[in-house]
Parts: structure tokens; sequence; C-alpha cells
């Protein structure tokens, strides 16, 4: 298979493939049908299932287990974990300025499915919109309180807890997300492989993506992310209990927070039913523009211009002290502090990647990688730091400035209540307090169907079309685990264990980070090799060709020029090379598909494509400016005879060439092609 030639020529491994997959769609069309993975599903259940029976039963034995191996990363392996999120940022830097930046994340031709605003709400959704609204009061005040090194309570102390806190929550999270979202993408989009965990491991297993060690991998994939997602909305929930208990008296118990946890995942249960465009895509929007109207609120409540100060410069420290503190393991004046956060986070972070990756390879399809590092990366981390900054310096400043001793009192008996606390020495706080509950509730509904959406393609061979029992199966899986483990007192021992997967998982990652470069490498030198455009050789009317440029042609116009002239020059393109004992076909599918295509078949190489596709565009009239192409009447859209290879269009048009045309353009693109092998011999 044409798909199958072009991996190997990639990463020239051998094997055979178990079967095909189907990549995603760009759509939610359900099906009624149940489409599992069965080497994965069962497995999955059956381990998820273990894991919360031993934490549920033996809660304190689990905890005591999953901790003493925590404490034995954080003792011996802390550098590692600096040294390993380290090398992801630098990696994504290398990525996304250099050339590599261009590739897209699919074929050339591809575009992106959604439009900036509705992505990068949905990217701060399941990125780390929950976080925000636990942390964004709670850990500047603890910084500020007791700091790694120093004394609590002073102005160097206010400066290093923010400093602590954009580094937290800055490049680094935002960059491990974003380099398993871009491996996820790239093989899936660009080399046809499934969008589960297991594509990211290609360059190091090759084909045996497809049998057990692939389906182990997405079992691992599945089993980490119920874990995430189970412990945040159990320790989430929390949130949600204390701001009721704040605003309207109910109580705070485990009853309680089991009826929460039941309505928030009966609201993603209906999410996860709409879809990703209905569902996750709409709720997330409402939340961003929430977000952005409670943090205006905030700046302009509290002391506006101390706290822009502070926060622009808390920005330019964290950029200048980004490499210094991105290496500092407190060597010479050892502190408990760093394993207790800095690496408890990086832990976090990596145990979330496969979980928040592939939702936003999900979403990313079309996107050049410079493009998509600045929106699932910059962009969301500007968001952030903007939000700790406004938030956390506020804060600090009642309490340093403003004698508000209580509020650093109150966050260090309950930080759930942090952000409720805050808002009683702000205008109108029981207004602040509703609509941050409010968002709470639903960032933890984006989370949990998005969370949903993602364990169904895990144990869907990639696919996100399956119907809606097999979605909300998942969404049970969930809720279950989070209410077993709160009730029996797991919660903690499931976080933990979540953390400690980070450590084999980042192993994994770095291969798979070497695996992507490699590939891009040869991307880019065929991109090279292609870079000039295509020269007609051929003698022909200029006047000819000139009046085919201002020709509007219709499709049934294309149609007969793919029949007529290209069908027949690639035939005899294709029983040359037969000649010559090179085996080639040609595929006619102008009736279905509109296109007409040559394939040529070189052994173990990647197999070269030729193909002439019929593609409507928009009328260059006023009436089309802006309008969606299948908005378009017939009368505002015409249609081009587009040149195709297997890596996506050329944006070029060969309607009105003639037959010698075309072969002279054939030969030189496949010119390109055997230039392209040689060159990776």
């Amino acid at each position: 298979m044409l798909h199958r030639a072009c991996r190997d020529a990639v990463f020239a491994s051998t094997g055979n493939r178990g079967g095909s997959f189907l990549s995603m769609t760009d759509g939610d069309r359900a099906t009624p049908r149940f489409m599992v993975d069965k080497a994965v599903f069962w497995p999955a259940s059956a381990a998820l299932f273990a894991l919360v029976l031993f934490a549920g039963l033996k809660p304190k034995l689990s905890e005591g287990l999953f901790q003493r191996l925590q404490d034995a990363i954080v003792l011996y392996a802390s550098w590692y974990y600096v040294l390993v999120v380290a090398i992801i940022l630098i990696s994504v830097a290398i990525f996304s300025l250099s050339r590599f930046g261009d590739i897209k994340l699919g074929p050339d031709h591809a575009e992106p499915a959604y439009a900036y605003p509705s992505w990068i709400a949905m990217l701060f959704a399941a990125g780390m919109g929950i976080g925000l609204m636990f942390f964004g009061v709670a850990e500047p005040v603890m910084h500020f309180l007791t700091p790694p090194q120093g004394e609590g309570g002073t102005v160097p102390a206010a400066r290093e807890a923010m400093n602590l806190t954009f580094f937290h929550w800055g490049l680094h999270a935002w960059g491990i997300y974003a380099i398993v979202a871009l491996v996820l993408a790239y093989f899936a989009y660009r080399h046809d492989l499934p969008l589960t965990m297991r594509s990211a491991f290609y360059p190091l297993i090759g084909e045996r993506i497809y049998g057990r060690a692939g389906a182990t991998i997405d079992v691992f994939a599945i089993v980490c992310t119920t874990c995430g997602i189970a412990t945040s909305l159990g320790f989430g929930v929390l949130q949600i209990n204390s701001g009721l208990s704040y605003l309207f008296g109910i109580a705070i118990s485990p009853g309680i927070q089991v009826v929460l946890i039941l309505c928030t995942l009966g609201l993603a249960g209906v999410s996860v039913v709409l879809g990703l465009d209905a569902g996750i895509k709409r709720l997330s929007e409402l939340n961003l523009s929430l977000a952005a109207l409670l943090l205006i609120t905030v700046l302009l409540a509290g002391p506006t211009v101390i706290v822009l100060q502070a926060t622009i410069e808390n920005f330019g420290a964290y950029i200048g002290e980004l490499v210094a503190k991105t290496f500092n393991l407190y060597a010479y004046d050892p502190t408990d502090w760093l394993g207790g956060w800095t690496i408890f986070y990086w832990g976090w972070w990596l145990s979330w990647a496969p979980f928040v990756g592939l939702f936003i390879a999900r979403i990313s399809r079309g996107r050049t990688i410079r493009e998509f590092v600045l929106g699932a990366m910059i962009v969301p981390c500007g968001f952030t730091l903007l939000w700790m900054g406004i938030f956390g310096n506020s804060a600090i400043e009642l309490i340093l400035h403003g004698n508000q001793n209580g509020l650093g009192a109150a966050v260090s008996d309950n930080q759930a209540i942090a952000l409720f606390r805050f808002f009683e020495f702000l205008p109108q706080s029981t207004l602040l307090s509703g609509v941050a509950l409010l968002m709470v509730v639903v960032f933890f509904v984006t989370s949990a169907d998005s969370g949903a959406m993602v364990l169904n393609m895990l144990s869907a061979h990639g696919r996100d079309d399956t119907g809606p029992l097999q979605r909300l199966y998942w969404v049970g899986v969930i809720g279950a685990t989070s209410i077993v483990l709160l009730l029996a007192g797991g919660l903690a021992a499931l976080q933990t264990a979540a953390i400690v997967t980070a450590l084999p998982f980042s192993l994994a990652l770095l291969g798979a980070i070497w695996g992507l470069g490699r590939a891009l490498s040869r991307d880019a030198a065929r991109r090279d090799i292609h870079s000039v455009a295509p020269l007609v050789t051929s003698p022909g009317d200029w006047r000819e060709r000139l009046a085919n440029l201002l020709q509007h042609p219709g499709d049934s116009s294309v149609h007969a020029f793919q029949r007529d002239l290209v069908l027949p020059a690639l035939r005899a393109f294709a029983a040359e090379l037969q000649l010559h004992e090179v085996a080639a076909k040609v595929v006619n599918a102008i009736a279905e598909e509109g296109s007409v295509r040559l394939e040529v078949s070189h052994a173990d190489t990647m197999d070269f494509v030729y193909e002439v596709r019929c593609r409507a565009h928009p009328r260059p009239v006023e009436t089309a400016v802006d309008t969606p192409l299948d908005a378009l009447g017939d009368a505002d859209k015409y249609y081009r005879a587009e040149v195709h290879l297997f890596r996506g269009g050329q944006d070029y048009d060969v309607m009105g060439w003639s037959r010698e045309q075309i072969m002279h353009d054939l030969l030189w693109q496949y010119e390109n092609h055997l230039q392209f092998l040689r060159s990776m011999r």
C-alpha cells in the first residue's frame, strides 16, 4: 500500500502491518455500531478495575506504595525530570523556528478545521483551565508565605513567589503538551497512522504498533488518562463543594461531592453525545469568554496599576531567569520544596500529556508546525501567565501591603476556598464567586467530556465517529473511578500513581522526539527538492495559456479535460514504465472522486503518486469574499485541475495544458522523486 511504503521509507522499518485503521474524520458523524479495538478495550477496562479496586479497598497500603515510588523518583531522578523537560522545550523551539515549521500537520493542501478563537478556547479548556481556578490565588500565596529559600512574607518572597508560579505554569507545561500533540498529529495526518498514542512510537517499534506492543501503549495511555481525570474530578469537586458552601451554606460532605460528580458527568455525557463541534467547542468558547470577563473585572477592581506593573516585571524576570530556573536543582542547598513543587508539576504535566496531547492533535489538523506551536503553546501560555499575574499579585498585594493576613491563613488552611476568600476583598464578591463557580463547573464538564472522547479514541483505533453509548461508557468509567476512590479515600494514591507513570512515559517520549526529528528532516529534504516551480518545457501558444488563466471553468469542463487529456497521458507514462519493469497503474476515479492518478511502486522505497484532482474555489468576486466554500452557489465557484502528490496538493493548475505539457510535468515530478530517494540512501 502507498501509505505503508511512505512510512517504510521515512523510518526504514520492516514487518507486516496488522490491519488498516481509519484516520480521523473532520466531523462528528456518529454511527450506531459499537466499534472497539478488543486488544485495547478489554485489557484497559480490566486494568482500571484492578487498580481502582486496589486503591479503593487498600487506600493506605496503595498510597504508601505509590508515595514511596514517588519519593524515590524525587530523590534519585530529579535531575532526569529536569533534563527531560528542558529537552522537550528545546525540541519544540527547534521544530517551530527552523525550516521544519513550514511543514503542515496533514497534506500540503489541508486547511484547519477550526477558526483561531474556537481552537484556542478548546486548547485552554482541555489543557489546564481548571488548574487556573484552583491555583490562581493559592499557589502564589503559598510560595509567598513559605518560599523555598529565604524568609516568607517579604518583598523578595513576593517577587520570587510570582517567578516560581510563572515557571510552573509557563512554557514548560505547555511545551510538554505541545510536543506530544505534535508527534501524534504529524504521524496521524502526515503519514496516515491511527490517532492514538501508539503512533507516537512508530519511529521506535515500526509496524509493531499494530500488534501487541502498540495495544499495550494504548492501554497504558488509557490508564494514565483515567487516573489523571478521575483524581482531578475527585479533588476538584472539593472546590465546587467549597464554593457552594461559601455561597449557599451547603454542607461539605462526601455525599454532596458524589452528587456533584454525578451532575457534572451528566452534563459531560450530554456534551459527549452532542459531539466535538456542538458540545466541547461551545462550552470552551463560553468559558473562555467568562474567563476574560472575570480577569478584566479582577484587574479593574483591585490596584490596577500596581498589578500591571508587577505582572510585567514578573514576565521579564521569568524570561530572564528561564534557563537558570530550568536547570536549578538546589544541589548546593538541598530542599524538600523541589520535590513537592517543581518535580511534582513536571511529573503531573507528563502524566496528563497523553490525554491533552491527543485532544490537541485531534483539533489541529491542517496547521503548519510553526502555527501549531504558536497557537498550542505560546498563546495559551501567555493567557495563563496573565491570569496568574493578575490574580496572584492582587492576592499578595492584599497580604503584603493591605494587612489582610487572614487571606494567607485561609489559603494555608484550605486551598479549595482560596479563590472565594479572595473575592471577599473585591466589590460584588457574591457575583464574582458565582461566576467563578460556574466556570469551575464548565471546566470540569469540558475536562470530563474531552477525556471521554480521548479514551474512546484510544480504545477504537483512533476513531471518534463511534456510537453515543460507546462514548458514554467512558464517561461512566471516569465517574465510577472518581466516586469509588473519593468514598474510599484512595484518590491520593491514584494521583501519586499517575505521577509515577510519567517516568516510563518520559523515556518513550524522548525516543518519539528523536523519531519526529528524523522524519521532519527527511520531509524537509523532500520539500527542498520540490521547491522549484514546475517547468513546462514543451511548446505552446502563450495566448492560449493566458486565455486559460482568465477562464473560470465548471466541474464538467475539468472532468472532460481529465478524461480526454490527463488520463491518456498517465496511461502512456505507466505503459512506458512497465516496459522498464517498473510497477505502475492508473486509477480512474473521475466519476466517484473527481480525480485520476498514477501510482508507481518501488519495492521497499517510497511510492510515487501523481494525481490530477478537480477542486472547487471561490470566484474572485466580492460576493464570494470571506464566504465558506460550501455556502457558495454554483455561480460563485469555479474548478481547477490541481496536481496532488502523495504528500498533498501542490497548488498549481494544469487545466488547459496539452497532453505533451502534462507528460513533461509528470516526468519532472518523477525525476524529483527519484532524486529524493537517492538522497536518502
